[in-house]
């Protein structure tokens, strides 16, 4: 068997680290790309060859995607619309895949990704934690922000202690 998957099988090219760029052959010998939302940004912008590597993409998974609401969340935006204009242009299914621990709306981040929320949408509860997580809500009026924040850590403290 070892024999057979050697014949038939290349080895990958050695792993890139950093802000490297792969060459048209490289690009071609790689089966999976490991990249920030800001660099596949700039590879999906392009033209020429990054036109060639994004469509053979047929997966894009998406870490963190409750970043939406943050500062990358207008990376996220293009990258998705982008991936999702692709997908109309060649009737080529790319699967969207976003991942978060801390989602509460996720049925909205699924719409917005186009899956259908009866087969595609998956969500796993606290039951499905190693350790269970629980929340707890204090209210803090203090407005001086130097004493609310002594007494948010003071309340935390004790709460875990």
């Amino acid at each position: 068997m070892h024999s057979l998957i050697r014949k038939h099988h290349h080895p990958p090219p050695p792993p890139k680290q950093g802000d490297s760029n792969l060459t048209a052959a490289e690009l071609a010998a790689t089966q999976v790309v490991v990249t920030t939302p800001e660099k596949w940004d700039i590879v999906t912008r392009k033209a020429g060859d990054a036109r060639s590597l994004t469509k053979q993409v047929k997966l894009v998974i998406i870490d963190e995607i409750h970043l939406l609401h943050d500062s990358r969340g207008p990376v996220l935006e293009s990258i998705v619309a982008r991936t999702l204009r692709t997908v109309e242009a060649t009737q080529e299914s790319v699967r969207l895949v976003g991942l978060s621990a801390t989602l509460p709306n996720y049925e909205d981040v699924a719409s917005f990704l186009r899956v259908d929320a009866k087969e595609g949408l998956f969500h796993f509860g606290g039951e499905f934690r190693p350790c269970p997580l629980a929340q707890q809500y204090i209210g803090v009026t203090v407005r001086k922000p130097l004493q609310r924040f002594q007494l948010m850590n003071d309340i935390c403290y004790d709460k875990v202690s």
